[in-house]
């Protein structure tokens, strides 16, 4: 067995580096190695990856995909739109809402009463 000569020092930024151009650890390895080496997750505001790399035509059909997939989660949500200064009060809308569901009406003033 042999002694080493010299010895290593790694840092988080090299850690982090490092991880960032790795694409064979698994994400438990790489928390493992983040947490160890105390180099945190790249920043939140960087952009991410892209899927489709240099490949327009992967990129286009993607972002179709998208799109189609925002509609349909807006449809689903109802399509509300986002409250203006000229909307109706939320409190009228909400004294009206109670008043038409009477049942939900019940439950909420039991559930105030148990605080």
């Amino acid at each position: 067995m042999e002694r080493k000569v010299g010895s290593s020092t790694v840092t988080a930024k090299e850690v982090k580096a490092a991880l960032e151009k790795t694409r064979t650890l698994s994400a438990e390895e790489e928390k493992v190695l983040r947490m160890r080496h105390g180099a945190g997750a790249s920043s939140t505001r960087a952009p991410l990856p892209r899927a489709a790399g240099d490949n327009q035509e992967l990129g286009d059909e993607l972002l179709l995909i998208e799109m189609q997939l925002m509609k349909a989660m807006r449809a689903r949500a109802g399509g509300k739109p986002v409250a203006t200064a000229s909307s109706k009060p939320v409190a009228a809308t909400r004294a009206r809402d109670a008043a038409a569901n009477p049942t939900k009406d019940k439950i909420v003033r039991a559930l105030r009463k148990k605080k």
